[in-house]
């Protein structure tokens, strides 16, 4: 599920829409912000980003945070600092 295989399909990956994911996330926005940015993003480098469910964007959090790519300030998501 993290990593593309034979029955994930490679815009599926949690680590590819990650980086879309990052890709949105040039401020901080809340979750649902978003979300929103993603499901009205017109964006086709990644494939076909309606298909995302909440619960794989909900995973894709949860695994950059775990990464320490993100963090929770304040209620907002932003791009954890190096």
């Amino acid at each position: 599920m993290i990593l593309p295989s034979k029955h994930l399909s490679q815009d599926r990956a949690l680590l590819t829409v990650g980086a879309l994911v990052l890709r949105h996330l040039q401020s901080s926005k809340t979750v649902s912000a978003l979300w929103e940015d993603l499901k009205h993003s017109d964006s086709t480098e990644f494939g076909k980003v309606a298909s995302l469910s909440y619960d794989s964007f909900v995973l894709c959090l949860d695994l950059l945070y775990a990464m320490n790519a993100i963090e929770l300030v304040d209620g907002v998501i932003c791009r954890r600092k190096r």
